[in-house]
This record gives C-alpha cells, structure tokens and sequence, in this order.
C-alpha cells in the first residue's frame, strides 16, 4: 500500500481492521492484500498480536479528547515506530516510500502504517478527521475522507438510520 499525501489508505485500514478485528493470521493476511499492501514474509501470530497492539494505540488517536491529546498519542506512535523513509519497488507496482527498515514483520509495518499515514492523513486534512460513529448504539470509528470535512456516521446507512430517528422524533405529538 502507498502513503498517499493524505494518508487515506493507511487511515481507511486501520479504521477497517479497529472496528472488525482480524481473527486469526491468515484473515489478518487476506484483509491487508486487499487493501493493497505487500506481504513480503509470513503472517504470524506475533504479527497479529502486534497489530492489535498498533489498533488499541490507534483507537486511542481516535477517541483523544481535542488536538493536542491527540497530537501527543500520535506521536507517542510515531516514536515507537520510527524509522528512516526509504525508497522501494515491489514487482509493478513502481517505487514509492516506506517508512520502516526492510524485511520488518507484518506487525511492525501495520504500527509504523497507522502513525505515519494518520500522522499524514491529520496533519493534511485536519486534526478533527478520525471520529466515531454518531449514531445511537454504534460507536464505529472512522477516517473522515469526505470534501468538507464534516463526516458524523461511519457510514451512509447511520446516517439515513439518524435522519430517520430524528425525522421520528419531530414528528411525535408531544
């Protein structure tokens, strides 16, 4: 997976594999090829240990309660996962950057992923882009990729499912 200038694949799969965490290794494989990343060594359970460490300390990006929480957890992130930008090609898929040593674990690339991209993804578009869900009963986190900047639901059923519990409530007779 590249790092685009907005860090949107690196955010979209965190937020993907935070809210229906990968079971085992090989959905944890499978769900990360899908998003386009490279598996250049075998998935391990140490891998999928990891990266659910990476999701709990992105989870809390999510959840910080104003910028500068969210600022120090993110770069609480990036600390742990630094490592100089290096330039690499996978077979067609051209050179671009990575921001990890090579032949690093799935676990580490998916940490190192997740800081760097939101890192991107923030400092690109916005502090307040990661959000969860606002929808009664569903606390689904997100990465706010939309024009404006004013994504509130996960996704578009919440928000009809919010317009209408709304549209519900104005029309009752008190």
């Amino acid at each position: 997976m590249q790092l685009n200038p907005y860090g949107a694949d690196a955010v979209n799969l965190a937020a993907d594999l935070a809210n229906r965490r990968p079971g085992s290794t090989e959905e944890l494989a499978d769900r990360c090829r899908a998003a386009g990343l490279v598996l250049e060594r075998p998935v391990t359970a140490d891998d999928l240990d990891r990266a659910g460490a990476a999701l709990d300390a992105w989870e809390e990006v999510v959840d910080a309660a104003g910028e500068q929480e969210r600022a120090e957890l993110l770069n609480r992130m990036l600390a742990e996962a630094a490592a100089y930008p290096r330039l690499t090609s996978h077979p067609g898929t051209g050179w671009h950057l990575h921001y990890r040593d090579e032949e690093q674990p799935l676990g580490s690339v998916l940490f190192t992923l997740f800081a760097v991209g939101t890192a991107f993804h923030l400092a690109g578009r916005g502090m307040h882009r990661l959000g969860r869900c606002e929808t009664a009963g569903c606390a689904t986190a997100f990465a706010d990729t939309s024009r404006t900047g004013r994504q509130r639901y996960c996704s578009q059923r919440c928000a009809n499912r919010d317009a209408v519990r709304r549209h519900r409530a104005r029309s009752t007779p008190a």
